[in-house]
């Protein structure tokens, strides 16, 4: 007796219609699969991101961030000496020099403005800065970057908010917070805490503590630490880390440049821990 055969019909690749891959097909695949995990191609998905976020980031000699008090103690006036102080202090050549000269010739830097625990304002964001254009650009974006005033004084508060901006698309030798300010913690939780847990991950904290030069009411001076006293006990902290006093904020331009200047250098925290700038 005679069969009779069915017929099959194939696809244009040579597969049967309604069927998965071929023998041949299928044993690629595998020998395919087989080199790709020999050769350690294939990676598990924690690999593959931490693959593209190394890729991302980009090397520089610092990552730098600017943290700028704008509570009620900071008049509209001192507010703008702050403002105009960092601004242009990039626009400084030697600043800019100093930049050019580090072992990858570039820095990446950052500005935001804090008051309360729970107000913080990133106005410039990451910015690579590897000569005088892009220091300009900078120094711009903080001349554009609006003006407001605010209640109290979270430093807390602008140390957790400034650890969190690290490794957006850079990787710094050195991770430095730069906290400029007029007051004491009073908002948020323990400034211990909060300088700890920085510490903890290698970030250096430095600061920049402006005095007024209207001393206080003798019993309010009886109640608290002066402030130069407080930021160098409290606030400061990490390898190097040193404190900039600015006499005034009339000296607060002065004291910015010679902070940065000092912070880009690969041997920043070799000076003395506190440093003091006259207007």
């Amino acid at each position: 007796m005679l069969r009779r055969t069915k017929r099959r019909r194939y696809n244009s690749v040579g597969k049967l219609a309604g069927h998965g891959p071929t023998f041949i097909e299928g044993r690629m695949r595998r020998r395919e699969f087989g080199r790709l995990l020999s050769g350690g191609l294939l990676a598990t998905p924690a690999v593959l991101s931490s693959i593209r976020s190394a890729r991302a980031n980009e090397p520089v000699d610092v990552e730098l961030v600017l943290a700028v008090d704008v509570s009620r103690s900071v008049d509209p006036e001192e507010q703008e000496l702050q403002f105009s102080g960092y601004a242009t202090a990039f626009r400084d050549p030697r600043l800019v020099d100093g930049i050019r000269n580090g072992a990858l010739g570039a820095i990446a830097v950052t500005f935001f403005t804090w008051s309360d625990w729970n107000i913080q304002e990133l106005l410039v964001p990451w910015t690579r800065i590897d000569g005088p254009a892009s220091a300009e650009a900078f120094s711009s974006a903080i001349d554009a970057a609006p003006r407001r005033t605010h209640l109290y004084t979270s430093i807390s508060g602008a140390i957790d908010f400034a650890s969190s901006l690290f490794g957006h698309g850079f990787q710094g030798t050195r991770q430095v917070i730069d906290i400029s300010g007029d007051g004491v913690n009073n908002s948020g939780r323990l400034l211990a805490e909060a300088r700890r847990q920085a510490i903890d991950r290698g970030i250096i904290l430095n600061g920049l503590a402006v005095l007024d030069r209207s001393p206080p009411p003798a019993q309010l001076a009886a109640l608290y630490q002066p402030l130069d006293e407080y930021y160098r006990d409290e606030v400061i902290g990490g390898a190097g880390a040193f404190l900039m006093v600015a006499e005034g904020f009339e000296a607060f331009e002065g004291a910015v440049r010679r902070k940065i200047i000092r912070e880009i250098a690969v041997n920043g925290g070799d000076g003395p821990r506190v440093e003091r700038a006259y207007s």
